[in-house]
């Protein structure tokens, strides 16, 4: 479950941290999960019983192996995202079907490298510019920080609808 215990109060962890000893730190505000000489995980302190505390990025890697499990998964049941996010979800899963949910949770996954304004931006540019997919999120979202336009090859994505366009004649 990837969850460690601290006064009848569950936090969660990486799932890469599962079966592993590790040290909990509790402070008045906050708790912090220690793995060896890495923080592994920070959370705001509950002093509620029987409580779980969540970080939904913590299960992505897990969800992306078991990717049925993105519409049940707890973690991530209260996780406020913008709502470009969804409008990504339904474009990929109309077009690719459960191939399209794991590039969904893969696009999630490039939170746990950048900064929630920094993807939704990239989204929104990839979805205008009708790259719709991971690869094309990730590259106008290195773009972005590099602050480089894209360059997005469309020829990559077959499943994308061909535009045909008929050479002009001046005369």
């Amino acid at each position: 479950l990837s969850l460690v215990r601290y006064h009848n109060n569950d936090y969660s962890v990486p799932v890469t941290y599962g079966y592993r000893e590790v040290l909990v730190k509790a402070y008045v505000d906050r708790v912090e999960i220690h793995c060896g000489s890495n923080c592994i995980a920070k959370h705001e302190r509950s002093y509620d019983k029987a409580d779980f505390i969540f970080d939904p990025l913590h299960y992505l890697a897990l969800i992306e192996r078991k990717v049925n499990a993105l519409d049940q998964a707890a973690p991530l049941a209260d996780w406020c995202l913008p709502p470009i996010f969804n409008t990504l979800r339904h474009l990929l899963e109309a077009r690719m079907g459960k191939a399209g949910k794991r590039e969904y949770v893969q696009v999630l996954r490039l939170l746990e490298t950048f900064a929630l304004p920094d993807v939704d931006a990239a989204i929104q540019q990839a979805v205008h510019l009708g790259a719709i997919g991971f690869d094309a999120v990730k590259h106008v979202l290195l773009c972005r920080l590099e602050q480089k336009p894209p360059r997005l090859n469309l020829e990559i994505y077959p499943y994308l609808p061909q535009a045909q366009v008929n050479v002009t004649r001046a005369s």
